[in-house]
């Protein structure tokens, strides 16, 4: 030890200086680097529920975090009357005009199917990236735990299948129970929380809570940034029902699409 210390003591003193200088410098970055990692953990996890998620049924949904994503899974069982529910069922609602999927004698309940839907979502959606356009199937869960489907049926338009939709622009078929068009069991022509979509975003009624009236500023996705119900003050990309009536009537009426896209959150 004393030897090399003998040796250190003969080396040139600006060799000493920039091992010296290395040395400081390396341990600065790795202090730095463990810093921004730390920082990235930060912003990735996210500890606490959206507000919004209070207006979920919690008898039909259960809403959990995991990480930086937002876990929902649902028995896919709306929590209203329908036509859907079959006869002898307490949520049986008789709708004669509704031309019910399914054969005589064998019309489609929701027994029928397995209606339990999971979806994964960002906790915070990117709103940075390109805008994605929606697929056939469940493109959000509604706050009744029913999934929310777009403009398609089966592989093509709607409109064959309009006169199918109860009162509330449902059906079965195929797959599980879901809403097409307005959900009037949940929103009916006013502000409520429809639901969320599969980037995240969260679904309004036709009316905006910050204004109380029909927004005019909706992008091709029926989004717009402003303050909700569920948002403290705080403005928020959202989504809503866009008040444009679809062109085909159902069994009550003319209604509105539940959600066309493109998704604005991916």
């Amino acid at each position: 030890m004393r030897k090399e210390l003998i040796i250190n003591k003969h080396l040139p003193f600006k060799l000493l200086l920039v091992a010296t200088s290395v040395a400081f410098f390396s341990c600065s970055s790795d202090s730095v680097s463990d810093e921004d990692d730390a920082d990235d953990s930060e912003e990735e996890t996210v500890t606490e529920l959206h507000a919004a998620f209070a207006a979920f049924d919690t008898d039909a949904t259960t809403i959990y975090l995991d990480g930086s994503n937002v876990v929902i899974e649902t028995t896919g069982l709306p929590n209203h009357e329908t036509v859907y529910w079959g006869e002898g069922d307490d949520l049986y609602l008789d709708e004669p005009d509704v031309a019910r999927t399914g054969e005589e004698g064998n019309l489609t309940t929701i027994y029928s199917n397995n209606n339990a839907v999971t979806i994964t979502v960002d906790a915070t959606p990117d709103l940075t990236g390109n805008s994605v356009a929606t697929d056939f199937d469940t493109i959000g869960i509604a706050v009744s735990g029913a999934s929310i489907f777009n403009d398609q049926e089966g592989n093509g338009a709607l409109d064959d299948a309009a006169l199918s939709l109860d009162w509330t622009g449902a059906h079965i078929g195929p797959g599980v129970y879901h809403y097409h068009l307005e959900p009037v069991a949940v929103s009916d022509d006013d502000s409520e929380l429809v639901g969320i979509l599969l980037d995240g975003v969260f679904l309004y009624g036709r009316k905006c809570d910050a204004i109380d009236d029909y927004p005019t500023d909706l992008d091709e996705s029926g989004g717009h940034t402003s303050t909700t119900q569920y948002t403290d003050g705080e403005e928020e990309y959202h989504y809503h029902i866009i008040n444009e009536q679809y062109s085909v009537p159902t069994s009550y009426g003319y209604s509105y699409l539940a959600f066309v896209g493109p998704y604005q959150g991916y």
